[in-house]
């Protein structure tokens, strides 16, 4: 898994903190007051820089744990970097787009955005950039963000992490493998269907289901599972859908196992118990984290991560029994 080196901020916190302490000691009055408050900022960890406001965009659906872990990486570096977040998010294409309108004509310092349905979001992206914001990407989009001009993108391949489940799944025995989509029209989840029908040797179904109504997927699954009982494997493309097919592959008295992207505390403790064979990870912290960071960092220093021509893959890596324990600990945290 490439990964991507953190800036070495550090390196330049004894000049900072010089400067400080001179501007401390030659001030009074309200000057003496901004010095203290520039020390204080320096020895809580924050980053002695203008104020900056960022949006982050995001198609997530209200209540998904994933997000929320994505989120609070973006949390952590925005006090870091004396960032002002403005969050929102919009499962409906129509709605982010009109969501990063929004983020425009607020005039924020820069723009994280997914682009889980790229065409969607083609017009709104060009006018942040018209407008001088800077654009990156995180998550979904990583076919389309240097075609939209946007400066860098966090995320993994989700073709080559469907593959990697597809080719697993040859040494566990499976012979036909129910692919369960909850957003019809995702690219990125689409993507990952396609990776697994690619190299998995056996059959691939797929079935939609609405992910904003787990009655309904569970309800759905286990109809299918019922309706063909040659499904010996379900793969999930989030660990809530993962989760529910637990419940579906019971009620249909299905023999069928569980696979699965993404994680969060439930799933993790699901992998330890054996109920959901394995998850592939592509570290959401990390992305939200990154989106965040590398804003700052075009913003005072004009730097690119990934040069501006290469994503920052941030997965996939798979989590099974052999390394769950070393993940849990992070993921009780809310941060994996």
């Amino acid at each position: 898994m490439k990964r991507t080196p953190r800036p070495r901020l550090r390196a330049v916190a004894p000049v900072v903190a010089v400067a400080a302490l001179a501007l401390a000691g030659c001030s009074s009055g309200s000057g003496g007051k901004k010095a203290e408050e520039a020390a204080g900022d320096i020895a809580a960890g924050r980053a002695d820089t203008p104020r900056l406001t960022i949006a982050m965009v995001t198609h997530a659906p209200s209540g998904d744990t994933f997000w929320d872990t994505i989120r609070k990486g973006a949390e952590a570096a925005a006090a870091k970097d004396n960032i002002k977040l403005v969050y929102s998010n919009d499962e409906t294409a129509g709605d982010q787009a009109n969501l990063v309108q929004n983020a425009i004509d607020q005039k924020v310092d820069g723009i994280a955005v997914t682009l889980a349905k790229p065409d969607a979001m083609k017009a709104v992206v060009a006018k942040a950039k018209k407008a001088g914001i800077p654009v990156i990407g995180l998550n979904a989009g990583m076919t389309d963000w240097k075609e939209q001009g946007l400066l860098s993108f966090f995320g993994q391949d989700e073709s080559v992490s469907g593959e990697a489940l597809g080719t697993r799944l040859n040494s566990t025995g499976a012979e036909h493998a129910l692919c369960v989509v909850q957003v019809q029209g995702a690219v990125n989840l689409e993507q990952r269907c396609a990776g697994v029908a690619k190299t998995f040797t056996g059959r691939t179904d797929k079935l939609y289901v609405n992910g904003a109504d787990m009655p309904s997927v569970k309800s759905t699954i286990t109809a299918k599972l019922k309706q063909d009982s040659s499904i010996d494997q379900v793969v999930a493309l989030a660990a809530p859908i993962a989760l529910t097919a637990e419940q579906s592959v019971s009620d249909a008295g299905s023999k069928a196992r569980i696979a699965t992207f993404d994680l969060n505390k439930e799933l993790i403790a699901a992998v330890e118990d054996g109920s959901v064979e394995f998850a592939v990870d592509q570290q959401p912290y990390l992305q939200g984290y990154l989106a965040i960071d590398s804003l700052w960092l075009y913003k005072n220093n004009g730097n690119f991560s990934g040069g501006g021509e290469q994503p920052v893959l941030t997965g996939p890596a798979f989590v099974d029994k052999s390394n769950v324990d070393a993940i849990a600990e992070f993921a009780a945290k809310g941060t994996r």
